[in-house]
């Protein structure tokens, strides 16, 4: 891993640290850009299995989320175990080959599929939900400082791009910044991985656009792969806030303001938890 790709990821999660907003943080983490230095930087192809590391991501978050709020492991044990659910499926998947375009038509309706899913699960609420109650904390929380912050991550990164360096052409999907923000989000990792899901469609048509222009030229590939991540990304949350507005519209009144105190719009489309409480 070059010292440019490392200083990237620094960046990256670094950046998701300083955001409070759940959505933000998945929108700013979903950024092609770990993507377009792994494909610059080593000359692979994007083909089929490309296709499927962008669901191997989602899996990294889901393993993660899982094993963390449901089974209460540390974070980083939690971490460990879905690198190990990534790697594993990368493996499969440089052994045998995936063709390209059977596997984006199974990967864009599995994405359709998963977001009726989670429409489902949290649907809109007739009413405002209750606050949670306050969770007592057995003392002051410890920050470490800015310095000390930033020399973990740039630690982390390293760590995790020499991981990714053995992992051949699926390098282009490992989660180099997944790793540290799962870390870095823990709290609303529930919330960060549903928002990620979403956001992953624009990830795929990056990989897509890039696999049709590649055999023009990598700058020409690239270009093409960032214009449909941009126009993808802000059709979906186009369509997320239309949703939003739309069921704000058929709630009572009353209710269209949401709890006392509560952000205006948050509660009814995001969990609760779409801020960190601090």
């Amino acid at each position: 891993m070059t010292v440019q790709a490392v200083l990237l990821v620094t960046a990256v999660v670094w950046a998701v640290s300083l955001i409070r907003s759940v959505r933000m943080r998945a929108l700013v983490y979903s950024l092609p850009l770990p993507m377009t230095l792994a494909l610059v930087g080593t000359g692979h192809r994007v083909q089929g299995a490309q296709l499927l590391g962008v669901l191997g991501l989602n899996l990294f978050f889901v393993v993660v989320a899982v094993t963390h709020h449901l089974w209460r492991w540390p974070i980083l044990i939690a971490d460990a175990a879905g690198i190990i659910g990534y790697v594993a499926l990368s493996a499969g998947l440089l052994a045998v080959p995936v063709p390209f375009w059977p596997t984006l038509a199974g990967t864009v309706a599995l994405w359709a599929v998963t977001m009726l899913l989670l429409r489902r699960q949290h649907p809109a609420p007739t009413a405002p939900p209750t606050a949670p109650p306050p969770v007592a904390e057995a003392g002051p929380r410890t920050r470490l400082p800015a310095a000390v912050k930033l020399l973990v991550i740039l630690l982390g990164a390293t760590l995790t791009g020499l991981l990714g360096e053995l992992l051949r052409a699926m390098v282009v999907t490992f989660p180099y910044s997944g790793v540290l923000v799962a870390i870095e989000s823990r709290r609303d990792l529930v919330a960060f991985t549903r928002h990620f899901a979403r956001n992953s469609l624009a990830l795929v048509g990056f990989l897509a656009a890039y696999h049709v222009w590649q055999d023009t030229s990598t700058a020409a590939a690239m270009a093409a792969g960032w214009v449909a991540f941009a126009v993808l990304a802000v059709a979906l949350h186009a369509a997320a806030a239309s949703g939003a507005a739309r069921r704000r519209a058929a709630l009572p009144a009353a209710d269209r303001a949401g709890p006392p105190g509560a952000e205006r719009g948050r509660w009814e489309h995001d969990p609760p938890t779409d801020r960190v409480r601090e």
